[in-house]
């Protein structure tokens, strides 16, 4: 429900009552968490996403302060404004939607989209919204009138997170966020899907180089002839010994025609000896001169010469030498000095830095873990970040969730700024690569798991060798990231850790079982999973785990690992953490029981017909 203009006031009035009753009583906070933008067409006003607040937030930015904001019924996820002066939003999980307001913030229309609807992209005609549904893996376009209408719905590879049309916008661009492809695969990406907006039809999916994981920008240039896309560049083929020169995580910034949809190549984000790390929001002036990127670990903006970025681009296309390192077009994604020259690194005050858009020469920035806005002149002889609060002064030292949080997503307190922990577990979840880390010796990568109810399962790591998740959290600081940080931080980081709540599953048909997924609970029991994945093993708060906290040799070790006792991985948000098997060899849940299991060492699945290993599945990715 959007309020008018009295009731905002209202809602405001309370909301600081109730900002000032919880601390009183030592409640949780409610954050605002600014995280996208989209300009008005007058150019007068910033529409702002307020991710955990449930608001969409407008900024004079004239007045450079907020103006009103439109209370939602649920928190929204993405933004877009079309020249006739509305505005889509999109909004909510599981029951997503899809918002169509006008500018006084009436809602002129909504229509259920899907399971964490994401980045509304409007067309050039105005006539379509392009939805991404993050969990259901699937893109939709929706018609505008005087009613929104899902028109179609195409299938993409991984957790769609960002869109952006190309030139003519007869193409769209859609970033996925993980790779969809086996840990063992040669090259392990995700992808960017190209679409026919005529059509509606897949064109491609086209990977992005190998270890790109944690997309999270993508913007056109103002013709529509480049695509951008940020993303963590993980080099998981190479033991975790050291992070100088970008060892282990780089950043990375993807170039698409955006004519043919074919890939151009990667330009790394960082300095030789200072990393970028979780590069996030992207976009380019309206003049097409500078590009510029959030980045969300290290609390800055890059500032790019787009055209001097290009030429260098273009000469390395032709073999010609560029840099000492750039010879040639494949020598650019492996060379931290290609920018040098050509682009700035503006450091912001404030946590998080996540959306940006420009307005003239002015560039705006969302900081997540702040609640304000910066904003930075790029005409200004001296780039310097002024701040646009939000909502009141935000001091985390007594609020160690949000405090962890913020430390989990921050690159600073790494080791030349090289990473977070965020980097190789977006979300608190899985990257998708197998990484070799040093806690079990050297040439047995294996995969990243999710930190979901890590507290309640110990022990921790695949093969169990960390007692429970404090040791984890803080040997991960120190010989992943290289650093040693006070007790009162890794206490944070174990407070966030333990508050993330397990998301429902996109295979869940009105929050229960399906008709094949409720068969598929029989042959779970039957086929004795319950044995070693048993429903009823809860934690103190009734959460379920599936997992009886045991290791065991299943014959599934190969190589440096034949042999080894794995620990038993809880079921929860399975459907999330594939591939599977601590190498992630198996794709799908199907594979790795017709696969994966030939002497039925992990279940009874041999003689399964394939409808009963599909029921099996079903019911497991149901958790």
């Amino acid at each position: 429900m959007i309020l008018g203009s009295v009731g905002q006031r209202m809602v405001r009035t309370i909301a600081s009552v109730s900002l000032m009753a919880a601390a009183f009583y030592g409640q949780a906070r409610v954050y605002l968490s600014p995280e996208y933008m989209a300009v008005s067409p007058d150019c007068k006003t910033l529409y702002v996403t307020a991710a955990t607040a449930g608001n969409l937030l407008l900024v004079d930015l004239e007045k450079r302060q907020v103006q009103t904001e439109w209370r939602l019924k649920s928190n929204p996820s993405g933004v877009a404004t079309a020249g006739d002066g509305a505005i889509f939003v999109t909004a909510g999980a599981v029951g997503g939607e899809l918002l169509k307001l006008d500018p006084g913030g009436k809602v002129l229309a909504k229509v259920a989209v899907g399971h964490t609807p994401l980045s509304p992209v409007v067309s050039a005609d105005g006539k379509t919204v392009y939805v991404l549904n993050r969990f259901d893996n699937t893109v939709m376009a929706v018609d505008v009138g005087r009613r929104l209408k899902v028109a179609g719905v195409l299938a993409v590879p991984r957790e769609p997170h960002t869109a952006a049309l190309g030139a003519g916008g007869r193409l769209l661009f859609v970033a996925n966020h993980l790779p969809s492809c086996r840990s063992t695969d040669e090259v392990v990406a995700a992808a960017v899907s190209v679409i026919d907006t005529g059509t509606f039809k897949l064109v491609q999916n086209v990977m992005l180089p190998n270890g790109s994981t944690g997309v999270r920008g993508m913007c056109a240039a103002p013709d529509g002839k480049h695509i951008y896309v940020t993303h963590t560049f993980g080099r998981y083929q190479l033991p975790t010994t050291q992070l100088e020169r970008g060892w282990m995580n780089t950043a990375g910034l993807s170039v698409f025609d955006g004519e043919s949809g074919e890939y151009v190549n990667t330009v790394l984000l960082d300095d030789v000896d200072l990393g970028a790390a979780n590069p996030w929001g992207v976009a380019v002036t309206a003049d097409g001169k500078r590009l510029i990127v959030a980045h969300a670990g290290t609390r800055e903006i890059s500032v790019i010469d787009r055209l001097a970025m290009h030429e260098r681009l273009d000469r390395a296309a032709k073999g010609e030498k560029v840099t000492e390192v750039t010879k040639s077009g494949a020598d650019v994604p492996n060379d931290l000095s290609f920018l040098v020259g050509v682009r700035r690194r503006v450091k912001l005050e404030g946590d998080g830095p996540r959306g940006v858009t420009t307005v003239g020469s002015v560039v705006y920035a969302a900081l997540y873990f702040a609640d304000s806005l910066v904003s930075v002149d790029l005409d200004g002889v001296v780039l310097r970040a002024e701040k646009i609060a939000l909502g009141e002064p935000i001091d985390l030292s007594a609020d160690r969730v949000r405090r962890g949080e913020m430390l989990f997503n921050d690159g600073i307190m790494c080791f030349q700024q090289w990473q977070s922990c965020a980097s190789c577990h977006p979300d608190g979840r899985a990257d998708g690569l197998n990484w070799d880390l040093l806690n079990d010796g050297i040439g047995n990568p294996k995969q990243t798991k999710s930190m979901l109810y890590s507290h309640l399962t110990p022990p921790t790591m695949v093969t169990g060798i960390r007692p429970d998740m404090q040791a984890c959290n803080r040997k991960g600081m120190t010989h992943i990231q290289f650093v040693v940080r006070s007790e009162e931080d890794a206490l944070c980081v174990d407070e966030y850790v333990m508050s993330l709540k397990p998301v429902p599953s996109p295979y869940l048909v009105k929050g229960s079982l399906s008709k094949t997924a409720k068969t598929g609970a029989k042959i779970y029991k039957a086929s004795g999973c319950a044995e070693c994945h048993p429903a009823e093993k809860t934690g103190p708060q009734g959460e379920k785990l599936f997992t009886n906290l045991r290791k065991y040799d299943l014959g599934l070790g190969v190589g440096n690992e034949a042999g080894t006792a794995f620990d038993t991985p809880m079921l929860v948000e399975i459907w999330r953490s594939g591939p599977y098997l601590y190498d992630g060899r198996a794709l799908t849940m199907e594979e790795l029981f017709a696969i994966f299991n030939p002497d039925d060492r992990h279940g009874r699945t041999k003689d399964l017909k394939p409808k009963e290993i599909k029921a099996l599945a079903e019911f497991i990715l149901s958790q």
